[in-house]
């Protein structure tokens, strides 16, 4: 579903952020991406759907090739991207519904999205998912109510609305407490299975990525050097990721 060939990025500061990266994703199937920070967990993301311009390489998703679409093409395509951000990025001021259904904004014609009139199949499978994600009982509240942990559910309804086929999540759980970390990115993963969808998790907790991701990739410097399941995610794999370190103690998070 996804396919990266060499895919390489350098800044204009001269920093190289990714070095001849080789990955595919099946569809349906989940990864974490893990690595030190530097180590291009984010570029890679961002890369992918374009945000910041690979330098080297190809990108397909669903066998269209991302890089080098000219800027309209490019948007249609997105609409086959969800993107889960760590700081939730939705409009405050508008309502849990309002936010859930602008995830169909890349859908509809001009005037419709700007005056958010959405078909009633939309309204129906919107609040489908809020009910699946447990804010049934907060639809008509703004976004600048909720906790931390509802805005990150939201923003997962809200990808899931754009009908993509592939899931790009940023940092899910790291504005969040241990215990609502959890619910999320078990949320994440039974999302994505429901729905068929193919999703690349970066994430720094080693420890939650190995407990509901069945396949782990792991960064150093712009390079892919693990690429297994969680039980191959020992201390020498550790090592290899983020350098020398006691891994033997209680606990794996970086």
């Amino acid at each position: 579903m996804l396919e990266i060939s060499s895919l390489t990025k350098r800044y204009r500061t001269g920093d190289l952020a990714l070095q001849g990266v080789d990955l595919s994703v099946g569809q349906g199937e989940v990864i974490a991406l893990i690595g030190a920070s530097g180590a291009g967990k984010s570029s890679l993301i961002r890369c992918i759907n374009r945000l910041i311009e690979p330098t080297e390489g190809t990108i397909r998703v669903a066998g269209t090739e991302i890089t080098g679409l000219p800027a309209g093409r490019l948007r249609r395509e997105r609409r086959r991207i969800g993107m889960i951000f760590q700081e939730y990025a939705l409009v405050e001021r508008i309502s849990v519904m309002e936010n859930a259904l602008s995830g169909r904004l890349g859908y509809t014609g001009f005037w419709a999205s700007t005056f958010r009139r959405y078909s009633s199949e939309d309204v129906e499978r919107a609040i489908g998912l809020l009910r699946r994600v447990g804010l049934e009982d907060h639809i008509d509240k703004r976004a600048d109510a909720l906790s931390g942990g509802q805005r990150q559910r939201v923003g997962i309804v809200r990808a899931l609305m754009q009908s993509p086929d592939l899931l790009l999540v940023d940092e899910p759980t790291a504005s969040l407490d241990p215990k609502t970390g959890r619910e999320v990115m078990r949320l994440i993963i039974e999302l994505a299975r429901e729905n068929d969808v193919a999703a690349i998790v970066n994430i720094h907790d080693v420890a939650l990525a190995q407990r509901f991701v069945p396949r782990i990739v792991g960064l150093r410097s712009g390079k892919i050097v693990f690429d297994g399941p969680p039980g191959k995610l020992d201390a020498e794999a550790l090592t290899v990721i983020y350098g020398d370190e006691d891994w033997t103690g209680e606990g794996t998070a970086a």
